[in-house]
């Protein structure tokens, strides 16, 4: 099932032909992958959303990036400028879709939401509703 992608997506990447394009392309393994990660963090599911639109690769295989700041890294956009030393230090390749979501986890364990806050207004709605 699409999940929609508002015009303006929060995450400042995606947009409703991106989206339709990967999915036809590659159908929802990425979303999947998301929802299974996090089945025990709802509110990382919906940030991934609004984030990425559960995108992590574009149809030409490269990492999906930000189009506000390029540093903004894969499904979780984890901002490389930021995150990539400490992500090294876990062993961690932020352009990998399972390391993404696993420095996702360790950053929302030591920050909760506030990495995301940019995009809260897409994503903090719908955490009553999980």
């Amino acid at each position: 099932m699409a999940v929609p992608v508002a015009d303006a997506a929060y995450g400042h990447i995606a947009t409703k032909e991106d989206h339709i394009t990967e999915e036809r392309l590659i159908g929802t393994n990425t979303e999947n992958a998301v929802r299974s990660y996090f089945k025990d963090i709802p509110v990382m599911i919906q940030i991934a959303r609004c984030e990425s639109a559960f995108r992590h690769t574009l149809p030409d295989g490269t990492v999906l990036r930000g189009k506000v700041d390029g540093a903004d890294t894969g499904v979780m956009q984890i901002n490389m400028r930021y995150h990539s030393q400490k992500a090294r230090e876990l062993g961690l390749d932020l352009t990998n879709l399972y390391d993404n979501l696993t420095y996702a986890r360790d950053l929302y364990e030591r920050q909760g939401t506030r990495p995301w806050a940019s995009s809260a207004s897409c994503w903090s709605p719908t955490i009553a509703m999980n």
